[in-house]
């Protein structure tokens, strides 16, 4: 969509001018879609969240879940991970490298984000020895 007062896009030294000072954290988001139903998505589930929890483990994930359909009632099969990586390329071979991309059971596009706002909280209860994230 074209607006009348600008153009439909900027050159991202555009962007980062624009928001100095913010955080400018640049991190990849993997959109993840079902290819031929859920059957095929369950079937591979296990060694996709074994591939997930060992991103974790090596520092590479930053976050990653399922996508609800807009009602939030039940689940299409879509999901969204979000990685670090040097690149849109190294980030693309990651995904890649999922056992359900690999085995066909969902497609992926990935895309450049740089994260500039927002807060993370981490709650420690030593008493409960219980902790919280909001």
């Amino acid at each position: 969509m074209s607006d009348a007062a600008g153009p439909d896009s900027v050159p991202v030294a555009d962007v980062m001018e624009a928001s100095r000072g913010m955080l400018q954290k640049q991190l990849y988001a993997i959109a993840t879609t079902p290819t031929n139903g859920l059957a095929t998505v369950f079937a591979h589930m296990e060694a996709h969240l074994a591939f997930q929890v060992e991103l974790e483990r090596k520092g590479i994930m930053f976050a990653a879940g399922p996508i609800w359909t807009d009602d939030e009632q039940s689940w299409r099969g879509e999901g969204l991970v979000i990685i670090r990586a040097a690149s849109r390329q190294e980030a693309a071979a990651i995904a890649a490298e999922d056992p359900m991309h690999k085995a066909g059971a969902r497609s992926f596009t990935v895309r450049p984000w740089m994260v500039n706002e927002g807060s993370l909280t981490v709650r420690l209860d030593f008493s409960k020895g219980k902790f919280s994230i909001s």
